[in-house]
């Protein structure tokens, strides 16, 4: 009597961890969600989505990936982008602006977007790409970085973090005080006023 083995079973990401890895060679931790590890082959400028589709209206094709998770849009950059964050915001003078801008780095975890054709989930506010990484093409070298700003030294082809990064404050700046004008004037608070004798 012959014993018939099962087939495997497939994971429950669909394989979704395992295209990540082998198509991109991205490192991945197990769902679910699978995410997808940030700080070694790139970081995520993270903004809110109506930021977002300014940024990327301003840059045209000058940004890395792209993806969306519910109202977070998601900016693949180059690694070690979020280290400068803080200085590059200082050095643009945006430094001490509240901007809801935020930058994933080295330990941080994104949701990983089904790959590109392969269906939406269904679900509202999943995680789906704007602009997909492409397999077979090293992402790396598209990403927004340092080594490719206007004042010299690295790849001239390759998107510059520091226009990302202004293209990004202004449109946090922008979309804040857009919010602010929608809901109005907050009602002020009367202070007592003290008033010296004479």
């Amino acid at each position: 009597m012959a014993l018939t083995v099962p087939p495997p079973r497939s994971p429950l990401d669909g394989g979704l961890a395992r295209w990540y890895e082998d198509e991109l060679g991205w490192t991945t931790v197990a769902g679910p969600p699978v995410q997808l590890v940030t700080g070694l082959r790139f970081d995520v400028l993270e903004l809110p989505a109506t930021a977002g589709r300014g940024v990327l209206h301003r840059m045209g094709a000058a940004t890395g990936p792209v993806a969306l998770m519910g109202r977070r849009m998601r900016l693949l950059v180059a690694a070690g982008s979020a280290e400068e964050l803080p200085g590059l915001l200082d050095w643009l003078e945006w430094g001490g602006i509240s901007l809801d801008l935020a930058m994933l780095g080295t330990d941080g975890r994104m949701t990983a977007p089904l790959p590109p054709g392969r269906g939406g989930s269904g679900t509202p506010g999943a995680a789906v790409w704007l602009r997909p990484p492409v397999p077979g093409r090293e992402v790396e070298s598209s990403l927004p970085a340092l080594r490719s700003a206007p004042w010299g030294g690295g790849d001239a082809g390759a998107p510059c973090l520091v226009r990302l990064v202004t293209a990004a404050a202004v449109e946090c700046h922008r979309a804040r005080l857009l919010s602010a004008r929608t809901r109005g004037p907050a009602p002020q608070q009367l202070s007592p006023q003290r008033f010296a004798s004479s």
